[in-house]
């Protein structure tokens, strides 16, 4: 049987009926904040209109190690060229003063032997500069104006000599390459530690060598408003951190919890969990220290926005014992853990302490339900696997039926 057609067109239904189940989003699209300080450690900062550029190149050495590095090979290639072309005019100008480019000249010693032509005191300038000493152009005592040009040409090469390869060396070990293995957490945390709320992070070394005397500081950076109408876009706030170890310095040997209780000096004492999600907080992470194996100084740098902040979230330990050697497992280096915690600020927290007492006995009750929902289903899955076995061993028990022949051809079935 056919279906029945409905009165109303469909082409009048359908435009009425679909609207209705779209369904409109419930959350809208937060605008990204900027950020001062990015994952990476590099400053998420512009300088425009800067006038006097000249204050620049009072510091030559530095603006040479800040530049990239196929600027800093084209200034490496074009100092010698340039040093080498300078020097081969004047080396041409005192053979040409002198005479020595006169074909005709016979009978007086030249100043530099073999030195004809341009190309030739190019090459002579080559050789004095490096100091290769082929053998086929020399000086001689005729000159006082050559032996003068050796002399300053020998300093000035071993000036660009010592700019140029320190220049080099000091980009090779620059203190942030060596900052590329101090890894933080991606994500930080606030839970619960001796009855306080604290923010916590992750910090760990990828090399063996250490970092002598390391350091971590915190800072919160936001946009503030005084009292009297001055806005402050990059305000920054000091952090006190709780060291691992009783000591200003921490010794970063595994990796280690940092640790920041949020009391009345800290700038998230008034926070909350939905406070957080709202903030235009950043907070900044400095790890600073000695590099061991250089003694140069080398800092790392990361930040935390409100959405990278877990709150009620533990960090997984990482560290084992296994055969007398302590083992890291840098796999679950930013794992986490949810634990029981208070969503509300840490003011709130301390005027009310029966709200974290509160948290805890709902956090014991929940964990006590889970264990023994576990159990349960041990219990169940062991008792199947036992009725399962006995099956199994009933089975190749039973005794099979075995049939003979008679001469007569019939068959005999014994009982069991």
């Amino acid at each position: 049987m056919l279906p029945r057609k409905s009165i109303i067109p469909e082409e009048f239904v359908l435009p009425v009926i679909t609207p209705g189940l779209v369904r409109k989003p419930r959350f809208r699209d937060r605008p990204q904040k900027a950020r001062f300080i990015t994952k990476s450690g590099a400053c998420n900062l512009a300088h425009k209109n800067i006038r006097e550029q000249g204050r620049f190149l009072q510091d030559v050495f530095t603006t040479l190690v800040d530049l990239k590095w196929r600027y800093t090979l084209v200034i490496f290639t074009m100092s010698f060229l340039c040093s080498w072309l300078l020097f081969a005019m004047v080396w041409w100008l005192v053979a040409f003063g002198h005479g020595d480019l006169n074909p005709n000249r016979m009978g007086i010693d030249p100043c530099v032997t073999n030195v004809k032509s341009f190309t030739s005191a190019f090459l002579f300038s080559i050789e004095v500069q490096v100091t290769i000493g082929f053998g086929g152009r020399m000086m001689t005592e005729q000159c006082p104006t050559a032996i003068t040009v050796l002399i300053v040409q020998n300093i000035a090469g071993l000036i660009i000599n010592a700019v140029m390869l320190g220049c080099i060396f000091m980009k090779t070990a620059q203190a942030h390459r060596r900052a590329e293995t101090l890894i933080f957490s991606r994500h930080a945390v606030i839970a619960v530690r001796n009855n306080k709320l604290c923010f916590m992070f992750r910090v760990g070394d990828l090399r063996k060598s250490m970092i002598i005397g390391a350091s971590v500081r915190m800072q919160v950076v936001k946009k503030t408003t005084t009292p009297e109408g001055e806005v402050i876009p990059i305000h920054q706030i000091d952090v006190h951190t709780e060291n691992p170890i009783e000591c200003s310095n921490i010794f970063l040997v595994a990796p280690l919890i940092i640790s920041h209780t949020i009391d009345k000096t800290s700038p998230l004492y008034d926070l909350s969990f939905n406070d957080l999600l709202d903030s235009n907080l950043e907070i900044i992470v400095i790890l600073e220290g000695v590099v061991e194996t250089t003694g140069i100084t080398t800092q790392a740098r990361t930040s935390y926005m409100p959405e990278e902040i877990q709150w009620g979230h533990r960090f997984v330990p990482i560290v084992t014992e296994e055969d007398g050697v302590y083992s890291v497992d840098y796999s679950k280096f930013g794992n986490t853990a949810k634990v029981a915690a208070p969503r509300c600020s840490a003011r709130e927290l301390d005027e009310k302490p029966s709200i974290l007492i509160q948290a805890l006995q709902k956090s014991e009750l929940s964990h006590q339900n889970s264990l023994r929902k576990r159990n349960n289903s041990m219990r169940r899955n062991n008792s199947m696997r036992r009725n399962n076995s006995m099956r199994r061993n009933n089975s190749s028990l039973m005794v099979p039926k075995v049939q003979f022949l008679t001469p007569d051809g019939s068959q005999n079935v014994p009982e069991t």
